[in-house]
């Protein structure tokens, strides 16, 4: 029997370029879902961690990659934990209304990668993310909901003995390593 842990999070950014400033009455509806809708991250399940900036402000408010851009930059237990999330929660309500507060933008503004357990990534690591995604296109270090690939594996163990497999990637194709045949001399 094996046993496969997940000892990676899902990381996830994106990027909206706003219509106006945030004091504007045209983002009154948006500024006024910010506070329900990261509630509502943080209650589901799945959710591990938002960003906050160094002086405690949410990543509305932060702005690392220029003034007219807001972030939202979060880390989930995996992809599925995001998706029901993002499609499947109330957050569905605001991506429907999202052009009413963001221009649209040609580049790609979403990108998500897999870091091990215990690390929470940074704002600098996900611009980088992002850049590599607009760069290359979708990899197994920036991909996208549309081009997602799964977290990277640690050799799997078997129950009884702790030691270790030979695998591929996927999983397939399991063979235990043959012990090295005597040799006659």
């Amino acid at each position: 029997m094996l046993n496969r842990m997940s000892d990676h999070r899902l990381a996830q950014l994106n990027i909206a370029a706003l219509k106006a400033p945030l004091d504007d009455p045209a983002l009154a509806d948006f500024v006024a879902l910010l506070d329900p809708i990261n509630a509502l991250a943080e209650a589901s399940p799945g959710f591990v961690w938002r960003y906050v900036d160094e002086n405690g402000a949410d990543a509305t408010a932060a702005r690392p990659f220029g003034d007219d851009l807001i972030v939202n930059f979060s880390l989930w237990a995996d992809r599925d934990s995001l998706w029901n999330f993002t499609y499947r929660s109330g957050h569905l309500d605001l991506l429907r209304r999202r052009r009413e507060w963001f221009t649209r933008m040609a580049a790609a503004h979403q990108v998500m990668w897999w870091v091990p357990a215990g690390r929470i990534p940074t704002i600098e690591e996900a611009g980088e993310r992002l850049a590599l995604l607009r760069a290359n296109g979708p990899s197994p270090e920036a991909f996208t909901f549309t081009d997602s690939y799964p977290p990277p594996s640690a050799p799997p163990t078997t129950a009884e003995t702790g030691t270790p497999e030979t695998a591929t990637r996927a999983g397939a194709g399991l063979t235990p390593p043959r012990p090295a045949s005597p040799s006659s001399s």
